[in-house]
């Protein structure tokens, strides 16, 4: 499918991936409305940053993925769905569950029964690496086990079944595209890579992280968001999951040295028990296998992961008025 002019909507669009994934839509010229979960302060996240030439050059609609009758609304018309939004912090999936589910599962149902009943010609469903769980075996292929070990990644295999629920029952032209730890300019401090990087041009000689001794599979922003465009482009991944990530692991302790060695300062790691999730919850090890959407649609990671963390070191650097470095950011 050639994405030119198609008209294309994008839920979660105002967020990290999404808003990357608008510029590279834009580039391709496709005809994109962008959903922005609605609240009083007209707020438009990180659409709001972008030159006026590209708030331009698309719909800014808003809406809540939970209501169905406006995500109707809202689909009807439209070519490709691409299905990011979701509440996704770990952390607080611990205090609120009941919000994950209703958002990440029932707000997912929504999205992919609006798209059958207006025909949309190809969803591209989020799904992330936690509902993997700790690697079973590495690197983890598509066929490996799902395991819910924390509300978050539960949510996130119900959502992820529902959408292969609707291509098996209603052969809905649905794809998951499955990330593993994505990172780069606009991520918020809840995730690891801008944790480290905020504490440290913030100017601490003491950072604070949670648990060292996990393994990630990092994956630049930018090759995600192009990741994505493969995914809707390819007929063959229609009813198929895909990984996506960079086929290497890293320990988080390994990265935190990796970007202390990149801005050149001296400073000491300090793990923090409260940053630390429940024993049974943690995810000791992410390691992608990524052959499948290699030969699916030609993806392959372009940024190595020193270009993109260099990238992302300069972008916090000028945008630290977005990190509070003295708060635990769930």
């Amino acid at each position: 499918m050639d994405l030119k002019g198609k008209k294309v909507l994008i839920t979660g669009s105002e967020g990290f991936i999404g808003s990357h994934l608008i510029e590279k839509l834009i580039e391709i010229g496709a005809e994109i409305t962008a959903l922005v979960q609605y609240n009083s302060f007209n707020n438009w996240g990180w659409i709001d940053t972008f030159d006026k030439n590209i708030k331009d050059s698309i719909r800014v609609v808003t809406g809540d993925i939970r209501e169905y009758d406006g995500m109707k609304r809202i689909i009807k018309g439209q070519d490709v769905v691409f299905h990011l939004a979701a509440l996704i912090a770990i952390p607080y999936s611990y205090l609120s569950p009941m919000a994950y589910v209703r958002t990440n599962v029932e707000g997912t149902t929504n999205v992919l029964e609006a798209c059958r009943e207006y025909g949309v010609q190809k969803i591209v469903h989020t799904s992330t690496s936690e509902t993997y769980g700790t690697a079973l075996y590495v690197p983890i292929d598509e066929k490996h086990p799902m395991q819910g070990q924390s509300p978050y990644s539960a949510s996130k295999i119900g959502a992820d079944k529902i959408a292969e629920s609707f291509y098996r029952s209603f052969n809905l032209h649905v794809a998951t595209i499955r990330p593993f730890n994505t990172y780069g300019p606009r991520q918020s401090a809840r995730s690891v890579i801008p944790t480290i990087i905020s504490q440290i041009l913030s100017g601490k000689k003491r950072i604070k992280l949670g648990s060292l001794t996990p393994t990630r599979d990092f994956n630049y922003v930018k090759d995600t968001a192009e990741a994505f465009v493969k995914i809707a482009e390819s007929d063959k991944t229609i009813g198929q999951t895909l990984n996506t990530g960079s086929n290497h692991e890293i320990s988080i302790g390994d990265l935190a040295k990796k970007i202390i060695n990149i801005i050149g300062e001296d400073v000491e790691i300090i793990c923090d028990e409260e940053r630390f999730r429940p024993k049974k919850s943690e995810v000791n090890r992410l390691w992608a296998d990524n052959t499948k959407i290699k030969q699916f649609t030609g993806w392959y990671p372009e940024y190595t992961l020193d270009d993109g963390l260099k990238e992302t070191i300069d972008w916090i650097k000028n945008n630290m008025r977005y990190f509070k470095t003295d708060i635990y950011n769930v």
